[in-house]
């Protein structure tokens, strides 16, 4: 059961379900976490947040009495910039809950999985066979995928990216199914627009079943006939949706616009920027995530480190702030990245996070001072936090590749240039 309490009655013990308000006005990596230290609960009743939402099912109710943190940690105030007070790294269990909550939460997420896969690959043999689409049947499996996905984010998504070569097709629409949920939370969309963004997921490549089993499945490098095949699905999925009952508009544009590059250079209509819609813009960036992090008949997955870094480098590609927010929600951001901290310190992204499935940081530089601080090592659910990328030249580091080489060895730098704030 959720609960809506001001961040003044949060005490330890309590569940954290998310945050009122922008991600951005909340002190944590993560919006869902067991509340286990002190040093957390004091950045939160410092916090700009207007309300949490707490889970009394998986923590302490409101009027249960407070626990005490398993290891005393004195309350502080918010980090300074030019004091930064590290934390304990969390248990492994911190950011999720215990292990028995995390054994739930893996056993919801494998049966919701498997129950999506067979909706999905219902849904999409019948529209391969010109049968008409009810999206309605989609409906409760999209709930549960909601569910699944806000009980434990990180548990859905890594399982549902960890497919099988030969069940790719059905299982990706199903994984990015949960990413959209998850992206669409981060950037704070009504319940009912969270729903729709995951239907839209759930649906984006059912035309694919309009290409020939032997292209979508060919192990080797496509030729340009094979190619234009490829490229014509968009399309033919908006044709086997549209009209079809319980298909959202969300679902639509999706579908045919999941291949649309901000630059214009994309297919199937070469849109640009804001012509294409908030929802296409969010579809395309959580396929290609689920695509390169997945087995594939030609190539092995990537990690997510990997992926994100690359995806951040195809310059004109996604959108910039909606690729951040979907770094943000995940839990990982681009290797050698320039990243502000709430904190006040600059910090780079490094190669070495956690076997590539969540990001290390590396904080270097005072916003404030406009020098070096101490290096400091930061994953997530410590209690600083990522709250924009940077353009390193704009701080002075011209020479930045240089400089990110030197930082990954461990060397302070400085600025080579002044600074243009």
């Amino acid at each position: 059961m959720l609960k809506r309490i001001p961040p003044g009655q949060v005490k330890l013990g309590m569940f954290i379900h998310g945050f009122e308000g922008s991600w951005l006005t909340h002190p944590f990596w993560r919006s869902r976490f067991l509340l286990e230290r002190a040093s957390d609960l004091a950045l939160l009743h410092a916090s700009e947040v207007p309300a949490v939402i707490i889970d009394v099912s998986r923590g302490l109710a409101p009027d249960a009495p407070a626990e005490t943190a398993p290891h005393p940690v004195a309350i502080r105030a918010p980090v300074s910039a030019e004091h930064p007070t590290p934390d304990a790294a969390p248990s492994p269990w911190t950011a999720e809950g215990s292990p028995d909550a995390q054994k739930a939460d893996r056993e919801a997420a494998r049966r919701t999985i498997a129950e999506a896969r067979l909706v999905v690959q219902g849904i999409y043999e019948n529209a391969g066979k010109g049968l008409p689409i009810d999206a309605d049947e989609a409906g409760p499996v999209v709930a549960e995928i909601a569910d699944c996905v806000a009980r434990n984010p990180a548990m859905f998504i890594d399982m549902a990216r960890l497919k099988s070569k030969d069940e790719y097709t059905y299982l990706h629409s199903v994984s990015v199914c949960g990413l959209m949920v998850n992206l669409a939370r981060e950037i704070g969309l009504d319940e009912a627009k969270v729903r729709a963004m995951g239907l839209a997921g759930l649906l984006h490549d059912v035309g694919k079943m309009s290409v020939p089993a032997e292209v979508l499945n060919k192990p080797g490098r496509l030729n340009e006939d094979e190619f234009a095949l490829i490229r014509q699905h968009p399309e033919n999925g908006h044709v086997m949706l549209y009209g079809g009952k319980g298909v959202n508009q969300e679902a639509l544009d999706v579908c045919l616009m999941h291949h649309e590059k901000m630059d214009g250079t994309g297919y199937p209509f070469g849109l640009e920027g804001r012509a294409i819609s908030l929802a296409a813009r969010m579809g395309a960036i959580c396929d290609v995530y689920d695509a390169l992090t997945s087995d594939r008949i030609y190539k092995e997955r990537w990690t997510p480190l990997r992926a994100v870094t690359e995806m951040h480098s195809w310059t004109g590609h996604f959108d910039p702030a909606l690729l951040f927010a979907f770094c943000h929600s995940i839990g990982v951001a681009p290797t050698g990245m320039l990243v502000r901290l709430r904190s006040g310190r600059l910090g780079v992204v490094l190669p070495d996070g956690t076997h590539g499935t969540r990001s290390k940081i590396r904080a270097f530089h005072s916003i404030q001072t406009h020098r070096s601080v101490p290096l400091e090592d930061l994953f997530k659910g410590v209690s600083d936090v990522v709250t924009g990328f940077e353009n390193p030249a704009d701080w002075g580091f011209t020479q930045w590749d240089a400089a990110v080489r030197k930082l990954i060895e461990g060397h302070p730098v400085a600025p080579d240039a002044p600074a243009r704030h």
